[in-house]
């Protein structure tokens, strides 16, 4: 008999290794599904809270958040983009794209939760952000986002102009942080355990048969 375990995703849109931490998950998850029964909610961290309407260069933020060289930087997203690929995922990050502010999607993932519809909502702000590069901030592309996880698009744009889930994001957030979350993806586990990082499939999938084992 598969175990039930609860998965607590706490992660950022802005976030590629985020992708490529929920493809590792779900794969090791496929493998497992005799042995693990998941219930998957996502959680909101944003990487940038401050960060300006309309965004910043991607390469100009990175290089000016963690003291690198454009050439690193450039080298590191080239990286990202083939793990992605590995997990499924298409990123079409070039010197060109930009990092915006989350906090708008995270609500909207808040409204999904509880929904049944809530990951496929996250895959869909995956693609907004990094295949479409689009500004995961602008209200057209989040209800479209919505709509093609089988979501309700008026419901979701009357969410979007209205100040809900504003609290319950920000409540969630300090909640993730004073339980000591500082980086992202981090999944945490019948809270108990915590898996960091964009891991492949085979640790995911490893710490995940011992849990259940465990549990």
């Amino acid at each position: 008999m598969s175990k039930k375990l609860k998965i607590d995703f706490v992660s950022d849109v802005a976030c590629p290794w985020c992708v490529i931490g929920l493809g590792g998950l779900e794969r090791a998850l496929e493998n497992l599904k005799d042995v693990v029964d998941p219930e998957i909610t996502f959680h909101p961290f944003e990487l940038n809270p401050n960060m300006v309407k309309g965004g910043e260069n991607m390469v100009e933020h990175i290089v000016k958040k963690y003291g690198i060289g454009a050439e690193e930087a450039q080298t590191n997203r080239e990286r990202i983009k083939a793990r992605a690929a590995s997990v499924g995922f298409t990123m079409n990050t070039s010197d060109a794209s930009r990092i915006y502010n989350t906090f708008d999607a995270h609500r909207l993932m808040a409204w999904a939760a509880g929904t049944g519809k809530q990951q496929a909502l996250k895959h869909q702000l995956f693609v907004v952000n990094f295949t479409n590069q689009t500004d995961p901030g602008d209200h057209d592309a989040l209800v479209a986002a919505a709509e093609k996880a089988g979501l309700d698009p008026v419901e979701a744009r009357a969410v979007l102009e209205s100040d809900r889930y504003t609290q319950e994001v920000r409540a969630d957030e300090h909640l993730w942080q004073s339980r000591g979350i500082t980086g992202v993806p981090a999944v945490i586990v019948n809270d108990k355990w915590l898996i960091s990082g964009g891991q492949p499939p085979e640790e995911f999938e490893r710490q995940l048969r011992a849990m259940a084992a465990e549990s």
